[in-house]
């Protein structure tokens, strides 16, 4: 499946992120916006939470099962959620929101495989130690200087 409009110049952006340790504050700001613009996402509300799980507990050295290009195109899908400026600019009502969705959408669907073995992971995973990996601190200096851990 091709990849959206206008998605594919995210992906370098999200390698450099990802490279300057800069991913605690892309989770904080997604967790922002999920909770703004909550009602408005849908189903998508839980997937972006998934995302959200995966990038912390990979963040966090718990997680590592994910193949590089995946967990780029996790960041990059999460950039364009956060980008103003996409496809279809967020401050236009009703549809500024459209191409977001249909991004999260594509994510979902082409990383289905990858997404289902860390939903296996998780569901393999006690709920005290979830709670601690898929925890958000207060603020995202603290999560940077937990992170990221190497396993």
């Amino acid at each position: 499946m091709k990849a959206p409009w206008n998605f594919a110049r995210f992906l370098p952006l999200a390698g450099r992120l990802l490279s300057r340790g800069r991913l605690p504050t892309l989770l904080f700001a997604v967790a922002s916006k999920g909770a703004l613009q909550g009602g408005r996402l849908g189903k998508l509300k839980d997937d972006l939470r998934l995302l959200q799980a995966l990038c912390l507990a990979y963040w966090r050295g718990e997680y590592r099962a994910i193949s590089p290009k995946a967990l780029v195109s996790v960041v990059a899908g999460l950039m364009y959620f956060l980008s103003p400026l996409d496809a279809i600019p967020d401050f236009l009502p009703v549809f500024g929101m459209l191409d977001d969705i249909a991004v999260l959408a594509w994510i979902m669907k082409t990383l289905d495989g990858e997404l289902s073995a860390f939903r296996a992971w998780r569901n393999r995973q006690q709920p005290e130690k979830l709670a601690v990996v898929e925890r958000l601190p207060d603020t995202p200096e603290q999560l940077q200087l937990e992170g990221p851990k190497k396993n």
